[in-house]
């Protein structure tokens, strides 16, 4: 074992560990260089042959401290003083992670708390008795002793919010935040968070009721389960059960042992595959990979026994090719970091991903929020960067300029060595020999569960040792570490000796070429077959089943009820809009403009849309993007009436950049003989033309919609000039094309419509001549009809003439009906039922020479659009410009006990674009509920208050008070929440606070309302919502409604209509009070801003 001890001999004989740093030299190259001192020697000797490197003569260790220049890892940093760090944790991973700090000249002292004999008073390296517990004490500690970095190891003090706490007191700290650590702390949000996110993982679901749980696993078609405890259990809360009666008494043991850990429990799939340890250094915008890494958890050989905190690891992993590394950091991990900031909680220090390297691809298994042990313990031997420059630029976003480097031509192996006993009971204080004949092996040796007494070193943890061993090759490596192992004993010592067993197997069996390896990943396509096939099926009608899977698909003319049918065919794109859909990250929404722009088509047929079928394509298959873009295929062919009845997937490495895609689609349909469109015959002069509105652009001339969005500097992402308050640009670019069908289909069979137009490509000048006869004009008046602010805003800021935007845009209509005069009210009333429709033109004879199609008034109509057009580089910049940019949204908090169908209510209310409040926060007195889920779903931040832990109610509401004032809570909602809450909370809040109760009050105050409503005989009841007093159900009431009781009505029946009603007039309330119409008096009674209700 090689210490790097710089003390002359009676100092190396004081050296409580066997590993010390201060005489490691700088990196060079891809070498070490590095001196040791033996106890028995007084005399320093180089130690390259032992590692099978290259000699550098010409290259000797820097005694400046502060000189940091260095070949192959060059930065251009200057120091005049060297760091104190603090490094927190007790483990292997934490001497590790001291080791590798104290090789930087930038490092003057490593301290670590509470540490153990590894990390007791060598060369730079000693412990410290500081309290971890106490964030206050911890902090003061480090200002009194001029600390300039933690860095804090294990999950437990991240949870805690310790990096939190002492940012606040101004100590730099590297780790993730108290809310980022969730991620590790909660399986459950974590789960939730990688379904939001679209990031692969098994099925799952989370339980707080074990009945629950093992109703789920009876009836669960898995064939084998995994039940894992929510919280940290210091890596030994999963339990893989062989069946489904294990996996019930594995929920019944997690519950009983695990505390609150265990609250909350997991259950899902069982992946099959090669399982890895991934990690990356995240400045909360870009990632840094590190090699990746392979765990062994089970104790014994074989991969038998118990599982473990990890009894080996070896790195890197030859199963982890760069394509799987790639898809790795771009569908897992740089996702990750994107997720945690788009909703409000940067990422910042070490993610762990731990992979299963299924056939479907990788797929999360866990995540962990700091490096792993015993991955740490391979990791730091080969990182070739200076570890605390690497810790900085973490902290202060450099990771995009400039990413660690690590040796590619070593590969590093840790064998770990326990107490008998462990993952159980063990004895401790047990002697640990043979650490200078590890020495004389060049291995490294890391400390865990290990204490110095009387200069002999003991065991003192379950996982005592971890033996390194760093050689050019993993064979070699892996041959080193078991070398090891053996030189160093205790008595009952456990360790296993098939660490990277499974690397050795892949090896020795090289692999032959697969069409995966060509970009083409056929397992991902059956996953998206697999996933789409219930959304086909949901869109089945008469004449055919919408089954995927066979050859082609089927439909059965007669069945539907045709008699002499004519076949109608359309196909199409939704063009350049997709830069856009691909852009935001939005992609549902395209999926109507596909089906839209071909049904819409073959209506102007006369025909009624049967089925459809899709043709998506890509370079590399992102199964979330391509299964969202063919769900919202599926709900617009619902949306149309015909069946979604195939489609094809095609992947083409090469052909697409990255996160690119096309599309393109097929409808078919039917019209009877006679029913055929246009009735080019009966068309007449002096027919009218109605217009049916568009939702804005549709699908059409998006490339100049780009160009004059360049022009004006816009971005997707700013508030747009044009469309709802609330808006981004994107948003309104990519509102869906309407689909017609259900609306016209009965209307064009009365045979009231002559002919219909589909205002696609081409715009109104050239559509509309497609359904006139050659003798025949339109003529259009502008002024009839409302044009949609974008096309104001595109003309304005494009400078595009009168004939761009009538042969480019639909100019606000959709599709145009040529009807006569004496049906043209009824087919006007007919469509404004569902639509804005307007008589906005008629035929007349076409002179020669003149155009088919006039558009009278366009240029003054689109000039009264602007009103006024505010400046679009203010916009870009966030400048508010009168009513076009919205409001500030009032940030509110929910408070929830338990489902919390209320908060979805509100949840769906805020979501709205015009909505004046954000729900920030959801706060539950109790863990696991189903409302943490719902609120987890919609991106909302979470947080626990369990009110068992609590002394007092004073006490549990400060608790609360501080958790509101973390998120700048300005109105609170109580949803269902079972406590009450103490007077002085009530009055610090007074007019911020609402609440729900299933009756009209003043009657029926307090619990079972529903109950004495009922026993009074009253006929109406329903719901109120009201500004909370010190006196139970007695503030200021802000909303009613009224539900009518029923002769046979039973207390749950009238419950569930009283519910119904609560979910209106909450969300009402709420916004009545966020938007300011309402407020509390002082007098304490309800007042109204008029001026905001006009």
């Amino acid at each position: 074992m090689r210490r790097a001890c710089g003390y002359l001999a009676k100092d190396a004989h004081q050296c409580p560990s066997s590993l010390c740093a201060t005489k490691w030299s700088h990196v060079v190259s891809e070498q070490f260089f590095l001196t040791r001192v033996h106890p028995s020697f007084h005399c320093a000797a180089t130690f390259r042959e032992v590692l099978h490197l290259p000699t550098a003569e010409s290259h000797t260790h820097s005694q400046n401290p502060c000189n940091t220049s260095r070949t192959g890892a060059a930065r251009d940093r200057r120091v005049t003083m060297a760091e104190r760090v603090l490094v927190i944790g007790s483990g292997g991973r934490e001497h590790a992670l001291a080791w590798k700090l104290a090789q930087s000249p930038h490092v003057q002292q490593v301290l670590v708390a509470p540490g153990n004999a590894g990390t007791a008073d060598c060369g730079k390296i000693s412990n410290s008795a500081v309290s971890v517990s106490n964030h206050s004490i911890l902090a003061q500690y480090c200002k009194d002793h001029n600390v300039g970095l933690v860095v804090v190891g294990p999950e437990v003090p991240l949870a805690a919010g310790m990096v939190d706490d002492l940012t606040a007191a101004g100590v730099p700290c590297f780790g993730p935040s108290a809310r980022a650590a969730q991620l590790e702390a909660s399986k459950s949000f974590s789960k939730s968070f990688m379904e939001r996110h679209g990031i692969p993982t098994a099925r799952w679901q989370s339980f707080t009721d074990p009945q629950e749980a093992c109703s789920f696993i009876q009836g669960a078609d898995f064939p084998m389960l995994v039940v894992k405890a929510s919280g940290l259990a210091a890596g030994k809360g999963v339990i893989v059960a062989r069946d489904k009666e294990e996996a019930c008494r594995a929920v019944q043991d997690i519950m009983k042992v695990f505390g609150s850990a265990g609250e909350t429990v997991v259950v899902e799939e069982l992946l099959e595959g090669e399982e890895v340890s991934c990690l990356c250094f995240s400045d909360g915008s870009t990632v840094a990979l590190m090699p990746p890494a392979q765990d062994h958890k089970r104790l014994l050989d074989g991969d038998q026994g118990p599982n473990t905190g990890g009894m080996g690891a070896y790195c890197p992993t030859p199963q982890v090719s760069e394509e799987i590394l790639k898809q790795i950091k771009e569908t897992v991990l740089q996702k990750t970091v994107d997720g945690m900031r788009q909703e409000g909680t940067p990422y910042v220090g070490v993610l762990y991903a731990g992979l299963m390297l299924t056939k479907q691809g990788p797929k999360v298994l866990e995540f962990n929020c700091r490096f792993g042990d015993p991955e740490c313990q391979v990791l730091m031997p080969l990182l070739q960067s200076d570890l605390y420059e690497v810790l900085q630029d973490t902290l202060q976003g450099k990771l995009d300029s400039s990413s660690p480097s690590w040796l590619d031509k070593s590969a590093a192996v840790t064998v770990v060595m326990a107490s008998s006993g462990y993952p159980g009971e063990y004895k401790k204080g047990v002697q640990i020999t043979g650490l200078s004949r590890a020495e004389e092996q060049g291995l490294l040796v890391f400390h865990a569960g290990t204490t110095l007494k009387e200069g002999k070193v003991l065991t003192s943890g379950g996982r005592v040792l971890a033996v390194t061993a760093v050689r050019p090759s993993l064979e070699s490596a892996l041959h080193s570490a078991n070398q090891g192992v053996a030189a160093v004993g205790f008595p009952g010592a456990v360790y296993r000796r098939d660490i990277g067993h499974r690397a050795t197997a892949f090896l020795a069996h090289p692999r032959g070429l697969t069409y995966r390896d060509s970009g083409v990943d056929i397992a991902a396509g059956n996953k998206l077959v697999e996933m789409i096939k219930p959304l086909a099926k949901a869109t089945s009608r008469s004449g055919c089943s919408a089954e995927l899977g066979g050859f082609a698909g089927l439909f059965d003319l007669k069945a539907a009820g045709f008699k002499d049918p004519i076949l109608v065919s359309g196909t199409d794109g939704v063009g350049t809009k997709l830069k856009i859909a691909q852009a935001c990250n939005h992609h549902a929404s395209v999926g109507q403009d596909l089906v839209a722009m071909c049904v819409n088509d073959v209506l102007a047929q006369g025909a009624e849309p049967l089925f459809f079928l899709d043709y998506f394509s890509c370079g590399q298959l992102d199964v979330g993007v391509a299964s969202s873009v063919i769900g919202g295929i599926a709900d617009a062919c619902r949306m149309a009436g015909c069946a979604l009845l195939g489609g094809e997937t095609a992947e083409m490495p090469g052909m697409y950049g990255t996160g690119e895609y096309d599309l393109a689609g097929f409808c078919v349909g039917a019209v009877e003989r006679d029913s055929l469109l246009p009735r080019l015959g009966d068309i007449v002069e002096g027919d009218m033309l109605i217009g049916v509105a568009s939702s804005g652009v549709h699908s059409n001339g998006f490339s100049l919609v780009r160009k004059v969005l360049e022009r004006a500097g816009l971005q997707y992402s700013c508030p747009a000039p044009f469309g709802k308050p609330g808006q981004t640009v994107g948003e309104v670019l990519l509102i869906p094309t309407k689909i017609y069908s259900r609306l016209l289909k009965p209307i064009l069979r009365s045979g009231a419509v002559k002919a219909y137009a589909h205002i696609t490509g081409g715009g109104l000048l050239e559509n509309i001549p497609r359904v006139l006869p050659p003798k025949l004009a339109a003529d259009l008046d502008a002024s009839r009809w409302s044009i949609p602010a974008v096309f104001s805003w595109l003309q304005h800021e494009g400078n595009l003439s009168e004939e761009e935007m009538g042969r480019t845009f639909n100019c606000g209509l959709g599709a145009v009906l040529v009807v006569g005069q004496q049906d043209a009210h009824w087919v006007l009333r007919q469509v404004q039922s569902e639509e804005e429709a307007w008589i906005m033109g008629s035929l007349s004879h076409k002179q020669p020479g003149s155009e088919p199609v006039v558009i009278r008034n366009l240029q003054h109509s689109l000039q009264m659009g602007q009103n006024p057009l505010p400046d679009a580089s203010a916009l870009q910049n966030g400048a508010e410009h009168g009513d076009s940019i919205p409001g500030r949204r009032t940030k509110v908090a929910v408070l929830i006990s338990g489902t919390g169908t209320n908060l979805q209510a509100l949840i769906e209310q805020v979501k709205k674009p015009s909505s004046s409040a954000e729900i920030v926060v959801v706060i539950s007195n109790r863990p696991g509920v189903l409302g943490l889920k719902r609120a987890s779903l919609a991106g909302i931040q979470t947080r626990v208050v369990d009110h068992k832990l609590y002394g007092s109610r004073s006490e549990f509401d400060s608790t609360i008070d501080r958790v509101l004032g973390e998120f700048g809570v300005e109105l609170i909602c109580l949803a269902g929440f079972m406590r009450i809450l103490t007077g002085a909370f009530v009055r610090k809040w007074s007019g911020k606070l609402l609440n729900i109760h299933p009756s009209l009050l003043p009657s029926f105050k307090g619990v079972h309302a529903q109950r004495h409503a009922l026993q009074a005989g009253v006929r109406v009841t329903g719901c109120t919502v009201h500004f909370v007093a010190e006196e139970v159900d007695a503030g200021a009431i802000i909303a009613q409604e009224a539900v009518s009781v029923l002769v046979n009505d039973t207390e749950e029946s009238l419950s569930d209509r009283i519910k119904e009603a609560e979910h209106r007039a909450f969300p009402a309330a709420l916004e009545l009070v966020a938007s300011g119409a309402v407020r509390l008096g002082e007098d304490g009674r309800v007042v109204w801003n008029t001026a905001t209700q006009e």
